[in-house]
């Protein structure tokens, strides 16, 4: 893993030239192909693409999860990551899985600041099982904070989650890598969704994935009312097709 030629503000780098599955008895399928983008410092950027385009494959090489690929990604080291499932341990207490994420000698270290913020100093005694899904990615996502990340990762974070959880989430996640000046890659299917916290889009085409868009949202955060968010996707559907409907 590289970082030559790196700009200062540039946090994570991918640049996969090519990934391809070459499953036993069946034809090569390639997944990947001269897919590149850069992640600055305190920004948010959302990963769109059509389902099966090789996001999740993206996100495997990224956290080294995959090294059978062609390409380097630098930076990787400094993200974490929150999946889809919050994947906690259910026999051990919020206290104990936000730990789990730190080395031997972080362990000790005060999380009074991140529990607070995140809504979960109530629950650091309790187990996961009597947490709604909401609270258990609340979780999750405190896990990854803790041990200070530059980058953090998050598969379709708030999917399946009830309207009022998931603005509480994105709220959440917003205010507190703003806050830490942290950035953010975020894959997901919810393009509104992405439209409403996203500074960038990087539209990802089917399957072989490579990067078609990399679209900058200029508009505040703050000023992103219902009629600009909806000319905004219309815009992108009209010139993306192939990566978001109508």
């Amino acid at each position: 893993m590289s970082d030559a030629g790196a700009d200062p503000a540039t946090v994570l780098r991918v640049a996969v030239a090519g990934k391809t599955y070459r499953p036993k008895g069946a034809e090569p399928v390639e997944a990947v192909r001269d897919l590149r983008f850069s992640i600055r410092e305190g920004e948010i950027a959302c990963l769109i693409g059509p389902s099966g385009a090789g996001k999740t494959t993206t996100l495997r090489i990224l956290l080294g999860l995959d090294m059978e690929f062609t390409g380097e990604v630098w930076g990787a080291e400094q993200a974490s990551i929150v999946f889809q499932e919050p994947r906690l341990l259910p026999w051990r207490s919020v206290e104990h899985n936000v730990r789990l994420g730190l080395t031997r000698g972080e362990r000790r270290r005060d999380l009074d600041a991140l529990f607070e913020r995140l809504g979960l100093t109530p629950w650091r005694g309790r187990f996961p099982g009597a947490l709604s899904l909401g609270m258990q990615r609340r979780v999750a996502l405190a896990r990854a904070l803790a041990g200070g990340p530059r980058v953090l990762v998050l598969d379709e974070p708030f999917v399946s989650l009830d309207d009022n959880a998931a603005a509480e989430l994105r709220a959440l996640v917003v205010d507190t890598v703003d806050a830490a000046g942290m950035s953010v890659l975020m894959v997901t299917h919810n393009v509104a969704e992405a439209i409403q916290i996203a500074d960038r889009l990087l539209l990802v085409s089917k399957r072989p994935a490579t990067l078609v868009a990399d679209i900058t949202l200029d508009r505040p955060r703050r000023d992103r009312d219902r009629a600009w968010a909806d000319a905004t996707r219309t815009a992108l559907a009209g010139k993306h097709p192939e990566v978001i409907a109508d």
